[in-house]
């Protein structure tokens, strides 16, 4: 593996569709989940019904099943699920131990299009709490499924979901790196980029739809910038020495990067217009892994000018900057909440390295994982998960953990995973 967090030490010393589909195992949920029935959506043989839908129900169960924060109710014995609200029998499901009820409709629109209704149910107050329409194509059914499973989400438990986002993370198999792209549960995976040389560090345009990269291919690291719509790509920055750890600015018109061209590796900032990089950080030290806050005021990044890896913010005004980190001697790789309250970094703990968050206003850290190696942190665009890559049985798998540590779950496939980042 070369995963992120060792590309620190190493600067010391210096649209296919795919053929493997990740599983989902949950290691740890809520202490009380919500029990909730999802009946199957009533799709009626109609004139104008496109044949073969799947039904939605499938994509909302699993989505609030694999949570962590729900019990889904065994509904198998509907033969005949209700259509609108008023065939719903709610003392029946709340008899049954149901303390919420969804159900759903379809029905066909002109032009091949279709319109997916659903009603979200208080069984215990036998009141609606949501009722929301969307019109779709059947291609389009999967992620219309994703969008009330957040709406459900949001509406039991006051926050939105975060099942309607988009994965990044490199595969390696068979020598073999690949670039992947799928739905936040794994499904519809896609190959963007393939090469048989190392591929690290994808980072998601502000609007989803570009990815940069690195990759090994010219034998030393250059950063990409790709279209995920046709596929073009083309090379941003490819300076002399190392090229790395792209982030994007929140106006999607720069690049953060780390060159080495000068002297030390270092931090520049990279207008996609014009291919200019200008010098931001300054000194011998080593810096590298820069992320702009939400804001677009700072930057935090991974430094050693304190003696060991720790994170720094500096402004993007003055390049003033100040230590963030101070417990135990490494910390590195930063990612921010989209609120920009929150830090996720990696911590090392007793040779471990973990996952960890930090209040910005408190300084309060704490630390969410327990495996041995964890890397790459990226934030849900709720801000209340976190993706990363872990090694179990020494084998790359990602994993997601909420950001109070109560909710995991991990995603493997056939073959190492990493460097994993979670788009808008």
């Amino acid at each position: 593996m070369l995963p992120r967090l060792s590309f620190f030490l190493l600067f010391c010393l210096l649209a296919l569709p795919a053929k493997a589909a990740m599983t989902i195992e949950i290691v740890g949920g809520a202490a009380n989940r919500i029990p909730i029935a999802i009946l199957p959506f009533s799709i009626p043989v109609a004139p104008g019904m496109p044949p073969g839908l799947q039904n939605p129900t499938e994509v909302v169960s699993g989505d609030l099943g694999r949570s962590g924060y729900f019990r889904m109710l065994d509904v198998g014995d509907v033969t005949t699920p209700p259509a609108e609200p008023q065939a719903l029998q709610l003392p029946a499901w709340k008899s049954r131990g149901a303390d919420a009820v969804v159900i759903g409709q379809i029905r066909p629109l002109s032009n091949d299009r279709i319109e997916v209704r659903f009603w979200l149910f208080d069984a215990v107050r036998q009141t609606q709490l949501a009722a929301l329409a969307y019109t779709t194509t059947p291609e389009g059914l999967r992620a219309v499924a994703h969008r009330i499973a957040d709406a459900v989400h949001q509406a039991l438990l006051g926050e939105p979901g975060a099942y309607g986002g988009r994965i990044a993370y490199i595969l390696k198999r068979g020598g073999r790196y690949e670039l992947q792209v799928a739905d936040a549960d794994s499904q519809n995976a896609v190959t963007v980029t393939a090469s048989p040389e190392p591929l690290i560090s994808p980072a998601w345009s502000p609007d989803g739809r570009r990815l940069a990269y690195v990759s090994f291919e010219d034998k030393k690291p250059v950063v990409y910038v790709q279209n995920l719509a046709d596929g073009r790509r083309h090379a941003v920055a490819k300076f002399r020495g190392s090229n790395s750890a792209p982030a994007w600015s929140p106006d999607g018109r720069r690049l953060a990067v780390t060159l080495s061209k000068d002297e030390t590796s270092q931090i520049y900032l990279l207008d996609l217009l014009t291919g200019e990089a200008s010098r931001f950080t300054r000194g011998g030290a080593l810096d590298t892994e820069a992320v702009f806050s939400p804001d677009g005021q700072w930057l935090y990044f991974t430094s050693d000018r304190g003696g060991s890896p720790q994170i720094y913010r500096a402004s993007l005004a003055t390049g003033e900057a100040t230590r963030v980190t101070f417990e135990g001697g490494y910390n590195v790789s930063p990612a921010l909440s989209p609120n920009g309250r929150t830090l996720a970094f990696v911590h090392r703990r007793d040779g471990r390295f973990h996952v960890a968050v930090m209040d910005l206003n408190s300084r309060q850290m704490q630390v969410l994982t327990e495996t041995v190696y964890d890397e790459s942190p990226s934030f849900a665009a709720n801000g209340r998960l976190l993706l990363y890559a872990t090694l179990v049985n020494d084998r790359g798998v990602l994993a997601t953990v909420s950001v109070d540590g109560k909710v995991k779950q991990r995603l493997s496939q056939s073959g190492d995973l990493r460097e994993p980042a979670w788009g808008p």
